[in-house]
């Protein structure tokens, strides 16, 4: 990845920026597969702690309140103290809060543990947007963004596949135990390997100001429409399809559609896959055509409601495999679309305040997860288990969603164009 056509002072990109920044993302990979092993243990987890559905949901409503409460200090962390220290200090926290899941012996333990796992997770998607931004071309961000997601879905591949089975075979105490040693290989590469930029491209120090600096580093990106916007694409888009792998997707499809744990888990499956894929295209079509990124978005949005509501309103007692299908298939594409988010943040910010403006973006789609996590246990247990009325409320969040884009789209643009004028104005290079 070559940055001959870049801005100027752009890093250089190459081999040495994809084997350092391919460290970074090892560690978010083994993130992801200790974020979702729930998605796959869930049933398992209500049997061994003797909880209900909301109960249940509590384990990854806590996670993920802990995730986005911690988004803008780690935005800021990564902004002060740089990648790899952010990144060595999440690693060692969910490495533990997923060994201390593994030996949990009561309800109250095993929350403790996600909570710190949740954590820990915090620190690592936004030190490797930072670290990509650090070490490739500006024109290769949105690319490069769109393989850290797909890498996230490969572990979630591997939560699917391979932890499930282990769940199964060798049981629970010995599979999340023995998954935890996954995060001490990364941190020993982490150490070895990782750098935060490449040489003669260190940042510009920052002068502390204690409180100061943290309320203008938040109040100046939050200013920006881009980050506004950018947040609340993410909130729209990514959390269907987070809230059916992380949680809710395999008692849907096994207790309210009667699959098997087999075939149920096949269709999770289909679901990262299809991520993995659509990730990779758009990736490449917001490279080439910047102005797609919001009509990527929305229509997402759309299609996802659309397979939704026919599922959901299906007029026999169980949807029909085909259908099942296309709807898996498609929100294989929230992952992707809710990466969008970060293209309008990105260019709405300066290089000191990217960590901080990415935290806030990536904020939104945990909020919508976790509220949306919270109304569907609460609504099972309301309603004697109705799956249709409890997964409503995911038109909920997307009508208010779409309702803020809409009115932000507008100003982000502009602010964009404003951006882009001047930068024409002080260089004689213009943006690839």
């Amino acid at each position: 990845m070559s940055g001959s056509a870049g801005l100027p002072g752009d890093p250089p990109g190459g081999r040495r920026a994809l084997a350092v920044w391919g460290v970074g993302v090892s560690v978010y990979f083994v993130a992801v597969i200790f974020r979702t092993s729930l998605g796959v243990a869930g049933l398992d987890a209500a049997d061994r702690f003797h909880v209900n559905a909301s109960a249940l949901s509590t384990f990854s409503i806590l996670q993920l309140l802990v995730y986005a409460g911690m988004q803008i200090p780690v935005g800021l962390l990564v902004d002060r103290l740089g990648t790899k220290k952010v990144l060595g200090i999440g690693v060692v926290l969910f490495t533990v809060g997923q060994l201390g899941f593994a030996f949990s012996p009561s309800y109250g333990m095993a929350l403790a543990s996600r909570a710190l796992l949740g954590c820990g997770d915090a620190m690592t998607f936004i030190s490797v947007l930072r670290l990509g931004t650090r070490w490739f071309p500006a024109r290769r961000g949105p690319m490069v963004a769109q393989l850290a997601g797909l890498v996230g879905m490969a572990g979630n591949l591997v939560s699917t596949l391979v932890l499930a089975r282990l769940l199964h075979g060798i049981g629970w105490t010995a599979a999340f135990a023995g998954s935890a040693l996954a995060g001490v290989v990364v941190f020993v590469l982490l150490l070895l390997f990782l750098k935060d930029h490449p040489e003669g491209h260190e940042p510009e120090p920052l002068p502390h100001q204690g409180a100061a600096y943290v309320r203008r580093q938040i109040a100046t990106s939050w200013r920006e429409p881009g980050t506004r916007l950018g947040l609340w694409v993410h909130f729209t888009t990514q959390f269907p399809a987070m809230v059916f792998l992380l949680l809710w997707g395999m008692p849907f499809l096994v207790e309210a559609q009667g699959l098997s744990r087999g075939t149920a888990g096949g269709l999770l499956t289909l679901v990262v896959l299809s991520n993995m894929a659509v990730g990779l295209v758009y990736g490449q079509i917001i490279a080439r055509h910047h102005a797609a990124r919001l009509p990527l978005a929305l229509g997402t949005v759309g299609a996802t409601a659309l397979l939704w509501a026919v599922t959901l309103a299906y007029p026999a007692d169980r949807a029909p495999m085909w259908l099942l299908v296309v709807l898996c298939t498609v929100l294989g594409a929230c992952g992707p679309a809710s990466m969008i988010g970060f293209d309008f943040a990105r260019p709405a910010n300066p290089p000191e305040r990217q960590g901080t403006a990415s935290g806030i973006t990536n904020m939104g789609g945990f909020v919508a997860s976790m509220t949306t996590l919270f109304a569907i246990g609460v609504l099972l247990d309301a309603t004697g288990d109705d799956y249709r009325v409890a997964f409503s409320s995911v038109f909920v969040l997307q009508a208010l969603g779409v309702t803020q884009i809409m009115r932000l789209r507008g100003r982000a643009a502009r602010r964009e164009r404003e951006r882009l004028v001047a930068s024409r104005v002080e260089t004689v290079h213009v943006p690839v």
